[in-house]
């Protein structure tokens, strides 16, 4: 008997960052700014948001000089740059602020690894963003940030974020904790915004594994094979993008960085627990997602098991009543039953006694 394999050349097109993109620097020096991901905006633009406890102003620019010009000693100065295509914006950013070429590198790769690194002017932070959903697909975004005294540059890949609650605490609550503290509040409360919005994904693919659950009990099949491959997948990119989340965390909640005060720092105990939890909720989730693999080859085989015991029934009750008619299909002359008046009536009574005892019998050991 032959089988046919599932088809598993057409898998969910899942929306990753593209791996091996760093072959575009291949040759090229160390901190050699070039960038590694698509160009998803057409423009690059600075959001400048400064303030303190009684003053709060934003501002949108497309010429980076005019943006770092505003910034002031005296105020929090928030710089969010959208679209990252753009490396001369890039690059003139980081010539104002001296960052050192090789986090501008780190910046422009979407492919980066999470990490913080501590510079002695600033502190540099990597990490994935999942803020929309597209169907079945997640929509993954690298975001950086650079942490200073007095400011906080945050460099996303496209327009559009996690943030804009924030944002209008900042600009309508002048009493909030976020106005009347530093910079380093600010990067704490971005942190968590984005920690915290990695449990909308997670309910999302509990609410998918559910639902595959209840599709290999029911009715599986090569589609469904292809969507438990295509969440396997996903939970295994999204644990290599969360994983090192925690290790980052984990620094700065014990005080590693100088630029973030010690008031600010138990503030990250609570992100590092979001994280322990995120990661444990993957975990799990990758368990569900391989026994929903041995449940849809269990629930198959159950499939082909059933087929294969009603064709065995059929051939079994067959098989006596195929012997009846072929002893009576052979061309001897001495064969009384073949002149009996009534034989041909015979045969067939005792041919359906026999198909109906046997399908009491089986029907009553339940075999079918």
């Amino acid at each position: 008997m032959q089988f046919n394999l599932p088809d598993l050349t057409n898998l969910p097109k899942l929306v990753f960052p593209k791996i091996g993109t760093a072959t575009k620097t291949a040759g090229l020096p160390p901190g050699q700014l070039v960038h590694l991901g698509e160009k998803i905006t057409d423009k690059s633009t600075v959001d400048l948001i400064h303030y303190h406890e009684q003053e709060y102003d934003e501002t949108i620019y497309n010429n980076p000089e005019e943006a770092l010009n505003k910034i002031t000693e005296d105020k929090v100065n928030w710089i969010n740059i959208d679209g990252l295509h753009n490396v001369d914006f890039i690059e003139k950013v980081g010539e104002h602020f001296e960052i050192n070429p090789l986090v501008l590198e780190d910046v422009l790769n979407p492919d980066q690894r999470p990490k913080i690194e501590d510079y002695d002017q600033y502190i540099f932070f990597t990490l994935k963003t999942l803020n929309a959903l597209k169907g079945e697909n997640i929509i993954y975004e690298q975001m950086s940030f650079v942490l200073g005294k007095n400011f906080l540059i945050s460099f996303q890949e496209r327009e559009g974020d996690l943030f804009e609650g924030l944002r209008n605490r900042l600009k309508n609550d002048p009493k909030s904790k976020a106005r009347k503290r530093g910079a380093d509040y600010l990067f704490y409360r971005l942190i968590d915004t984005i920690v915290d919005s990695y449990y909308l994904i997670l309910e999302n693919l509990g609410e998918r594994i559910e639902a595959l659950e209840d599709e290999v009990f029911l009715d599986p099949s090569q589609k469904t094979l292809k969507k438990i491959q295509g969440l396997k997948k996903e939970l295994i990119f999204l644990r290599k993008s969360v994983y090192p989340i925690r290790e980052a965390i984990s620094k700065v909640y014990k005080g590693e960085f100088p630029f973030i005060k010690k008031e600010t720092e138990r503030y990250f105990s609570d992100v590092y627990d979001h994280c322990i939890h995120v990661i444990e909720t993957l975990e799990t989730y990758r368990d569900l997602t391989a026994s929903l693999m041995d449940m849809y080859m269990t629930s198959v085989s159950n499939k082909m098991n059933e087929v294969m015991k009603v064709l065995t029934v059929i051939a079994t009750i067959f098989i006596p009543l195929t012997f009846i008619a072929g002893i009576y299909g052979m061309n001897f002359d001495n064969m009384p039953e073949l002149h009996w008046e009534y034989g041909y009536f015979y045969v067939w009574g005792l041919m359906i006694t026999m198909f109906a005892g046997m399908l009491y019998y089986f029907k009553k050991k339940n075999w079918f």
